[in-house]
């Protein structure tokens, strides 16, 4: 068929340059017939299409092609076989066409398929305070200086598009508590229906249709913020189409170009001013005589109330090391010595570690994202040191130890004693029934006395402890000696001779 061009130099020249179609054909190299049909159908372009195709190799193989074919469609794109294979697979049935027959005609198949399975959607409304939509990101962010793969929440009230976000570190469960809180304490109330995916740290299981299986300390937090959660259909982005929609233009907006933060409550902080920056500049989508801010300002009245914060930890069990540490998300942090040789529980928070043991806290850090990192408490120690005083010098818990001004004095100036490493262990050891204040206090006045002896505070603070001295009774005046008594030994020299 002739092209676009060749159709437009043929009636110029009829039409523009008067050329009579033998001159046309003799000079364009166009047969006559078809310098005709272009000047009697004044068309400017012509499509052919064949009405039917014979098929005379494949057809008899049809049948063998669409087994392989719709086989092909419901596996995973990593098991389904190429052209190439199928292709193979029908030539070993004894098919002699070519290979690029069975090429056109897999097209035509997915394109006739295609058309088949085409979806519709209905667009939706939620009222008032009905339903939010929660979701995950990973976008790159510099953090002093490090590029880190942060976790982003998102999470987006579907009636006012109201939206919320914050990054963390991880994308585990007690994160997923974390977000929630935050999120419900911006809007000063919760939906009374959440919309998730199947994340693993709410879904268990995965039953027929919309029946799932919710993990145990995900169904408290939604009965705390009195939330009824759903799943979404595997595979089914749409039905929480509007945070995912949020995803993008979060990482538009917000992230691109690559943010350059100090920390990540300063990435926190930084995120939720734009939240607000952008509701407050942009219209509600359907409701647009008002922003997104003023619709979710009229919306908070029809939230359910913020019921506090959920004590949201992950639990997980472990065992105490010899050198007082618990490992848990690839760090170490210290507990109390007397943990030692029975196991605990580590309940994680998103920005701190407590660690139980009985029922008792044992030690309590802010939570480490590093890798192989230890994170010490000097004090889990001390009672360790009254059977190894040496270890206060070389002691890895020791070795950046910032103690009060006074007790730091203190420890300077008997590390020159020959016995000062015991020493400041003993009144390190008066922490644990005096207390910090009261040990700090003892040091500051031994100090101002100009001594700085562990026998000299610990009876400061021995002093201290005992009750002050009750008061004298009031005598009265009947009973009170108008003479002193006189002492006079010698009546004792008249009992010896009386005996």
């Amino acid at each position: 068929m002739k092209t676009v061009d060749t159709i437009a130099r043929v009636r110029r020249a009829f039409h523009v340059q008067g050329w009579s179609v033998k001159k046309i054909s003799r000079d364009l190299h166009v047969s006559r017939n078809t310098v005709r049909k272009i000047l009697r159908s004044d068309e400017t372009s012509f499509s052919y299409e064949r009405e039917r195709q014979p098929l005379p190799r494949i057809g008899p193989w049809r049948e063998h092609l669409d087994r392989f074919l719709i086989a092909n469609e419901g596996k995973s794109s990593r098991e389904r076989l190429t052209l190439i294979r199928i292709y193979e697979e029908v030539r070993a049935l004894g098919y002699e066409g070519s290979y690029d027959a069975v090429r056109r005609y897999a097209r035509a198949w997915s394109k006739k398929r295609g058309a088949v399975t085409a979806e519709a959607y209905v667009p939706l409304y939620y009222a008032p305070g009905e339903a939010y939509q929660f979701d995950w990101s990973h976008e790159i962010v510099l953090i002093n200086g490090v590029t880190v793969t942060v976790k982003v929440a998102h999470l987006r009230l579907c009636h006012s598009r109201m939206l919320f976000v914050r990054a963390y570190m991880r994308e585990s469960q007690e994160m997923v508590f974390d977000a929630h809180d935050k999120a419900f304490a911006f809007f000063r109330g919760t939906c009374t229906r959440g919309i998730y995916d199947n994340m693993k740290t709410a879904v268990e299981t995965v039953f027929v249709g919309k029946d799932r299986q919710y993990n145990r300390r995900f169904l408290q937090m939604c009965s705390h913020y009195l939330v009824q959660p759903v799943a979404c259909t595997p595979a089914s982005g749409w039905e929480k189409g509007q945070v995912e929609n949020q995803v993008g233009l979060v990482r538009e907006r917000f992230f691109t170009p690559r943010l350059r933060v100090k920390s990540l409550e300063e990435l926190n902080v930084w995120l939720l001013d734009k939240c607000i920056a952008y509701a407050r500049a942009h219209r509600h989508p359907e409701q647009t005589d008002r922003t997104i801010w003023q619709a979710f300002e009229v919306e908070r009245g029809s939230l359910v109330g913020y019921a506090g914060p959920f004590d949201g930890f992950h639990s997980t069990p472990a065992s105490v090391s010899k050198t007082c540490t618990v490992r848990f998300d690839n760090n170490k942090y210290s507990v109390l010595s007397t943990a030692v040789g029975r196991p605990v529980e580590v309940q994680a928070y998103a920005d701190r570690i407590v660690i139980r043991q009985d029922g008792v806290i044992v030690a309590e850090h802010a939570r480490s994202f590093g890798r192989g990192e230890t994170i010490y408490d000097p004090w889990h120690y001390v009672p360790v040191l009254a059977r190894k005083p040496g270890a206060l010098r070389n002691g890895a818990p020791f070795r950046e130890w910032v103690l009060p001004a006074a007790m730091e004095k203190v420890r300077r100036k008997l590390k020159n004693a020959p016995d000062g490493d015991r020493q400041m262990v003993a009144i390190l050891g008066c922490v644990a029934t005096d207390g910090l204040p009261a040990v700090e206090a003892a040091c500051q006045e031994a100090l101002d006395h100009g001594v700085f002896s562990a026998a000299v505070i610990i009876n400061i603070l021995a002093r201290a402890r005992d009750p002050a001295p009750a008061e004298r009774l009031s005598i009265p005046d009947a009973l009170r000696l108008t003479h002193e008594p006189v002492a006079d030994c010698a009546r004792y020299d008249s009992l010896r001779r009386a005996s």
